[in-house]
């Protein structure tokens, strides 16, 4: 058996841009449906979303047999997670709040085995080698591993030159919201300067050979980005797409009768 190939690495490595759905429901079900959408990739968001290992290899199996490339987000650049995760299978992980070379080099250290990393060398009882039915898993799915790492604070900004040379590091992501926090422009993520800042951390990333990436819900931001460089972008979050349409389809019915109805609670 031969390690499954990372499509979402190899797209990047090409320079083709990808197009990604946040998933964000922890709920094997849910992330399914989202897969057959088409998109490129999407993230199991394990930060912010209310998930552990168990309900990520859940929907890692569950949309194992569909195109879109499941892209695991952890909770933290804590080893010991990454090194579970790993050894569930995930091919791809998105690492948050990552502000130096130093935290980028542990991160890319513990998706490695000794001598050139810390990750722990056990793949053979889980998912990632097939039990075992990988032999060669410690050389080939190693360079199946595409490492993301999260900049997301001016801190993260000021040190975007040593971050995109720190090798193992696959690519950058850029998260508006917490940087537009970062910024004092609270709730602020398609504000010029936020826009500015990410799309210059962009170039610094393609002038260095990694991939950059941002989330951009808006659509005319998002096509924005992509035209200026910014490789791979998540385009929709699935809880928000279904609250959305939701309150869309009933503003067709109520128009502005939300604000004038009774309250029995």
């Amino acid at each position: 058996m031969k390690i499954p190939v990372n499509s979402f690495k190899r797209a990047l490595s090409s320079g083709y841009s990808q197009l990604g759905i946040w998933a964000s429901f922890a709920d094997p079900y849910a992330t399914e449906a989202v897969a057959t959408i088409g998109a490129d990739w999407l993230l199991i968001d394990g930060e912010h979303g209310p998930n552990d290992v168990r309900s990520i290899l859940a929907q890692l199996q569950a949309v194992a047999p569909y195109a879109s490339h499941p892209v695991v987000r952890v909770v933290d650049a804590n080893p010991s997670v990454i090194k579970q995760v790993l050894d569930i299978g995930a091919q791809t992980l998105m690492v948050p709040m990552i502000d130096t070379a130093e935290q980028a080099r542990a991160v890319a250290a513990a998706t490695r085995y000794p001598p050139k990393g810390i990750r722990g060398v056990g793949a053979a009882l889980g998912r990632a080698s097939r039990w075992a039915s990988i032999p060669d898993y410690a050389d080939s799915g190693v360079q199946e591993i595409c490492v993301i790492v999260q900049v997301e604070s001016v801190k993260g900004l000021a040190n975007i030159d040593e971050i995109v040379s720190v090798e193992g590091v696959d690519g950058v992501f850029f998260g508006p919201v917490d940087l537009s926090a970062s910024m004092d422009l609270m709730d602020q993520p398609t504000h010029p300067d936020v826009v500015r800042a990410i799309e210059h951390g962009a170039s610094v990333a393609r002038a260095a050979g990694k991939a950059a990436g941002v989330l951009a819900t808006d659509v005319e931001r998002a096509k924005g980005y992509l035209a200026a460089g910014v490789q791979f972008v998540a385009v929709g979050i699935d809880i928000l797409m279904l609250v959305n349409s939701g309150r869309s389809l009933l503003r067709e019915f109520r128009g502005d009768r939300d604000e004038k109805r009774p309250s029995y609670g």
